[in-house]
């Protein structure tokens, strides 16, 4: 996964979301060990801090947990890890909602649009 960041929000914030979406769609799966610090912050190039800043922020979450032994891994329970990606889900289309009525579109057809679309995917 690319990691692109956005200049409109921190960039500790934008590594949390990459690295939900991650866990979420089980790159990495459920008590997977995941890179250190400073190889993650490496790979995305930013500062070392920075992505520290972001794993504390998923340790918060409980979707990540920290062991001496074995460095950090992605929790393993598979409701908070569902619940994680319905919120990352709803967020996405509560934004695209939002930027579709900015466009001048009704909810019907956004709806419309959305089914041609998924349609046009399924068919590819």
């Amino acid at each position: 996964m690319a990691w692109n960041f956005d200049n409109d929000r921190p960039i500790y914030s934008q590594l949390v979301e990459i690295l939900q979406t991650q866990i979420v769609s089980g790159e990495y799966k459920p008590g997977d060990k995941l890179p250190s610090v400073r190889e993650l912050a490496i790979t995305a190039a930013v500062n070392p801090n920075t992505m520290q800043r972001a794993f504390s922020e998923l340790e918060r979450e409980g979707l990540v947990s920290t062991n001496r032994t074995t460095g950090r891994t992605v929790t393993e329970d598979p409701a908070l890890i569902s619940e994680v990606r319905k919120e990352l889900a709803s967020n996405h289309v509560t934004c695209f909602f939002r930027k579709m009525k900015e466009l001048g579109y009704t909810n019907e057809e956004i709806t419309a649009l959305t089914s041609e679309a998924a349609t046009r995917e399924e068919n590819e």
